[in-house]
C-alpha cells in the first residue's frame, strides 16, 4: 500500500490552499483561506492516518485531508497560525485517543 504521501498533496500560499490527488483517475481542487468556515480533526485509532476536515462557504462537503499528507503538517501549522483551529484545542487533539475536535465547535 502506498503511504499517503505519495498521493496526497497539500501546498498554500498566502491566499490560497491546493489539494492534488493522484488515487484513481487523481483530481486537484483549491480554495481561498477566507472562505474556510469551520476545521474538524479527527484523530485516528494507533497505525491511522488521522484526518482534517475543511469546510469552506460555497460548497456542501468538506474537504478531506489526511494529516500525513505531503505538505499536511505545514498546513495543519498554517491552520493554526492563522486561528482557523484552536491551538489548545490542537494540542487536546493530537494528545488523545480517537475522537472529532472541530473550531469552531459544533453546537448540539
Amino acid at each position: 500500500m502506498q503511504p499517503v504521501s505519495g498521493w496526497f498533496t497539500v501546498e498554500h500560499d498566502a491566499e490560497r490552499v491546493r489539494l492534488r490527488s493522484s488515487a484513481g483517475e487523481g483530481w486537484d481542487a483549491s480554495f481561498a483561506w477566507a472562505d474556510i468556515e469551520r476545521v474538524c480533526f479527527e484523530a485516528a485509532d494507533f497505525l491511522m492516518s488521522d484526518s482534517i476536515y475543511v469546510f469552506v462557504r460555497g460548497r456542501a462537503e468538506s474537504y478531506v485531508i489526511p494529516s500525513d499528507a505531503q505538505g499536511g503538517a505545514a498546513f495543519w501549522g498554517a491552520l493554526v497560525e492563522r486561528k482557523l483551529f484552536d491551538a489548545e484545542l490542537a494540542i487536546r487533539a493530537a494528545t488523545s485517543g480517537p475522537g472529532l475536535f472541530c473550531w469552531p465547535p459544533v453546537e448540539p
